[in-house]
């Protein structure tokens, strides 16, 4: 394992450099703005008790929504939100801004009063005592608050790629998605040593600025210091919400997602010659749907049945020619545009292990139904929740499992099959782990759940400002069948190809 990490390293270092800037750039920024919101925050509360509890009280609030909900959150704000790092940013902030508050105010209220009651009877003035008194007394506390504040930006971060931010999160996603231990370690173990080496760094630093004969020039430095760097962040900020539009492709959380999406890109770039840029991983279709509504990215992949139930709330269907129709018709109003699907049904498919169907005659999802009582089953979030996931699943065949269904990541749900941690899942009929696996689909009698074709959803501007685009688009309608989806995904999944690599190859043998 090492030896493979270090190969992966080695062969990804400018790609692993450029993540890695990205990561720290993330946390950088944000805890400057964290430390310019924070410290003064926290000198008013331990001045004014009155109104250190409702400031203390929104931070803690702040504290308390997941991050992955705050970025989703953020996305469809103006100005603060969107896809990609001002979102990331914003929360990153949010969460660093408590652990610097309550250092502020612990380190202000816990200095001695006998010191500041001999520094006013010195004649010190109320500014006087401030500066020269409580404030160098209180950095060591101060700066423990910022430590920790870093910290948890490092492990933070690695979530902002959900949302297109970059950093090592990117790897830890793409590991997930291939189910590939040394990606996901490539972005976990430096993100952890960047946190050791962060926090032992502030260390160093709290060390030096120890107050001394000259303790205030020093503190007087590290504000500048402070104010500066957030001067910087607000210029990159204005700087990159003013940066001109270029065709960004996005795509979902799993690997055929992001195999298709970079087909999407890479069909662009050879076609028009265009610069593309890539914003994979986000965290699902809302976040997806809602980043290009947004304008934040331009194209992903999204499937009909997807859009007609999860996004627009409408009852599903296996129609596919009038799915079709009702989706270009509810997405027109939105500014996107539906283009010709790549050419496959992506429809759920219930899986379980070989040998377990084997043994209990399992052919059907009716068949599941009989001996469901008996098993225990495991799904991804979006299935639990969309109206054409467990529930009418459940309603329809009658499905009674042994234990409330255990939630997983999609990426995960097939190896938890295949391990015998659970029994029963629902994946994807063109994920090419089935057949790696040894996963059996069950047959949907039924015929509950609806069509999934494929296809490119644009926003309408960009194909009208770009026909070049639209073309290279339109190009690839019709051109995947579900086999070669298997095949594309397997290469990823099982053979532990980069996705960038089985799409070119794709591309270039079509």
């Amino acid at each position: 394992m090492p030896s493979d990490l270090a190969r992966f390293l080695l062969e990804h270092r400018a790609e692993f450099a450029a993540r890695l800037g990205e990561h720290v750039q993330l946390v950088v920024l944000s805890s400057v703005l964290a430390a310019a919101i924070g410290i003064p925050l926290g000198l008013i509360a331990a001045s004014r008790p009155r109104l250190a509890r409702p400031i203390v009280g929104l931070a803690n609030l702040a504290q308390t929504v997941p991050s992955l909900a705050l970025f989703g959150f953020l996305i469809p704000l103006p100005l603060v939100g969107g896809i990609g790092t001002r979102s990331a940013l914003v929360a990153l902030t949010l969460y660093a801004i408590l652990p610097i508050l309550r250092g502020t105010i612990t380190g202000i209220q816990g200095v001695d009063r006998a010191v500041v009651e001999c520094a006013v009877a010195m004649g010190m003035t109320p500014r006087q005592v401030r500066w020269k008194v409580e404030w160098p007394l209180a950095q060591p506390s101060i700066q423990s608050g910022l430590r920790v504040a870093v910290v948890i930006g490092v492990g933070t971060a690695t979530i902002a790629s959900a949302i297109g931010a970059g950093g090592l999160g990117d790897y830890i996603f793409r590991g997930l998605a291939m189910v590939d231990a040394t990606v996901i370690l490539a972005g976990a173990l430096p993100a952890a040593a960047l946190a050791l080496a962060a926090d032992a760094a502030l260390a160093w630093l709290g060390r030096w600025s120890q107050p001394r004969s000259r303790g205030r020039a020093r503190s007087v430095r590290l504000i500048g210091l402070l104010a500066l760097l957030a001067l910087g962040a607000a210029g990159w900020w204005a700087r990159t919400a003013g940066a001109p539009d270029r065709i960004v492709v996005g795509s979902k959380n799993f690997t055929e997602q992001i195999v298709l999406s970079e087909i999407l890109a890479q069909q662009v770039e050879r076609e028009t010659g265009m610069a593309v840029e890539r914003r994979f991983n986000l965290g699902g279709t809302t976040i997806a749907h809602g980043a290009l509504v947004a304008g934040d990215i331009d194209v992903y992949v999204e499937y009909t049945g997807t859009a007609l139930t999860a996004i627009f709330g409408e009852p599903a269907s296996s129609d596919a020619r009038a799915v079709l129709s009702r989706v270009r018709e509810r997405y027109q109003p939105l500014g996107v545009t539906v283009l010709p699907g790549v050419g496959f049904n992506n429809t759920f498919a219930i899986l379980t292990r070989t040998d377990l169907a084997a043994r209990e005659g399992l052919r059907s999802i009716s068949d599941l139904a009989r001996v469901a009582p008996r098993l225990a089953a495991g799904f991804g979030y979006e299935f639990l929740e969309r109206p054409d996931g467990l529930e009418g699943l459940a309603a329809v065949y009658g499905l009674r499992f042994a234990s409330a269904p255990r939630v997983m990541d999609l990426n995960l749900i097939y190896r938890a099959v295949a391990a015998g941690e659970i029994d029963v899942t629902a994946g994807d009929a063109t994920s090419g782990l089935i057949e790696t696996l040894g996963l059996t689909v069950l047959v949907d009698d039924r015929s509950y759940f609806p069509v999934y074709d494929a296809v490119p959803v644009a926003r309408a501007d960009v194909l009208r400002a770009f026909p070049a685009v639209d073309r290279a688009l339109r190009a690839l309608g019709g051109r995947l069948t579900a086999e070669q989806m298997r095949r594309l995904n397997a290469a990823v999944d099982r053979d532990k190809q980069r996705p960038a690599d089985v799409a070119r190859q794709f591309l270039q043998s079509r």
